[in-house]
């Protein structure tokens, strides 16, 4: 059923005090008249997760080595215990799930361990939309096994930005052994059909990875469902995990007896771990692709947001996102269409994620006169400005405030002071 909103300033005040999971902003640290808008590239910081790296500060203070003893080997085995709070945000197993690393590195595990070619079956299928690092590391492992990436790697091309499930599915050839994909768009925040995907890839026995980065903690995943052969994702998002927190692996189970492309001490088996031979000893779960030893500091973090998450629940998010998105879709249009700009994602709730993708011919500007106002958000080539009004700590008052503010700034002009060169980071 779609939306009724209102475009007047008490409308919104109304809706942050029936909002059921309104009483989380208090588990966050905001900044007073500061408008955090850009929890798809950095989740703010819980009061959770404070706790929890005070923790094991304390314990690595007072313990020392011992620290991968105390509390039941907690911190020697964290993987297993993160991926417990892991699973039902992504619906899989706990011993599907390891968390290690970070999201290239992942990705270079998962292909280099299922991307096994052949004389008739050796490319890869990726799209031309994607986050860049995927494609920089499909490109090497395709290297690495002495093709030419202009000849292994398949890219299905996009219409207007937007890719189209058949047409991946019609490039599902025969020389295909591989198929990597995410399952929300950094920029468009399209979400793809995994299933559907998945499903046509099985049929032309094609295995089948997924990116889940800009999709976890904003969209609900399901990969008993979906069942593909392994995914990855990062944790620093919409989880909340702190910049750079550990990312995740999926193995979906009927692997675990495989080896790990990549092999690392970690992924010994806990008996034999510290018996130290030369001859690896697989752990057969997702464990076992572990590579080095954990990083406890930052999945420290990453505990204490999870407890959140699960917390909240995310269905109530999922739902919660869905309106306050489309709540700022309906201001965008209602107010600032007249100043040339236009919400560039699709409108469908089964098709979009986490943020709005507002699209400006002055996009970068505008972006950067929002930032000296004290509104966080971030630029993409060419023209979006993406808008994440987060489940959790965003409140409806604060879209309608980012509304206004880019209103009174077209009014003003003030974006035309700012120079059009880019800076390092936007």
């Amino acid at each position: 059923m779609k939306a009724e909103y209102q475009d007047d300033p008490e409308y919104p005040k109304l809706l942050d005090n029936n909002d059921s999971l309104g009483h989380f902003r208090q588990r966050f640290f905001l900044k007073k008249d500061y408008i955090y808008m850009c929890g798809n590239s950095l989740g703010l910081a819980t009061k959770d997760a404070e706790k929890c790296v005070l923790e094991v500060m304390e314990k690595w203070k007072d313990e020392g080595i011992k620290i991968w003893m105390v509390d039941n080997n907690k911190y020697y085995l964290y993987s297993r215990y993160l991926a417990k709070l892991m699973a039902p945000i992504v619906g899989a197993d706990a011993d599907e799930i390891a968390v290690f690393g970070g999201t290239t590195i992942n990705i270079h595990q998962g292909i280099s361990t299922f991307y096994k070619p052949t004389k008739d079956k050796y490319k890869i299928l990726v799209d031309d939309v994607n986050f860049p690092t995927d494609r920089y590391a499909v490109d090497s492992q395709v290297r690495l096994k002495g093709y030419d990436p202009a000849d292994a790697v398949k890219v299905v091309k996009s219409k207007g930005n937007f890719m189209d499930e058949d047409d991946i599915i019609n490039a599902m050839t025969e020389d295909v052994a591989l198929v990597f994909l995410p399952n929300v768009y950094y920029r468009t925040v399209q979400v793809l059909d995994m299933v559907k995907i998945t499903n046509a890839a099985k049929e032309r026995g094609i295995l089948m990875g997924w990116d889940l980065c800009h999709g976890v903690g904003a969209v609900e995943i399901n990969l008993k469902e979906v069942d593909p052969d392994f995914a990855i994702w990062c944790t620093y998002k919409y989880l909340n995990g702190g910049p750079g927190s550990s990312a995740a692996i999926y193995i979906n189970r009927r692997h675990h007896n495989k080896l790990p492309g990549l092999a690392g001490w970690y992924g010994n088996k806990i008996e034999t771990q510290f018996l130290l031979r030369q001859n690896f000893d697989h752990q057969q779960d997702a464990n076992g692709w572990q590579i080095g030893t954990p990083n406890i500091l930052s999945m420290a973090s990453l505990e204490g947001a999870l407890r959140v998450i699960n917390e909240a629940g995310i269905p109530n998010m999922r739902k919660k996102s869905l309106h306050i998105t489309g709540y700022m879709m309906y201001l965008i249009e209602k107010k600032l269409s007249a100043y040339g700009f236009r919400v560039g994602n699709l409108r469908e709730d089964s098709r979009r994620g986490g943020h709005v993708c507002l699209e400006h011919d002055e996009g970068y500007r505008i972006s950067i006169a929002l930032k000296m106002r004290g509104i966080a958000q971030d630029f993409r080539d060419p023209n979006v400005i993406r808008l994440t009004p987060t489940a959790l700590y965003t409140s409806y008052e604060e879209v309608y405030k980012v509304v206004e503010t880019l209103l009174d700034i077209m009014k003003t002009e003030s974006y035309k002071e700012i120079d059009k060169n880019r800076s390092l980071v936007v």
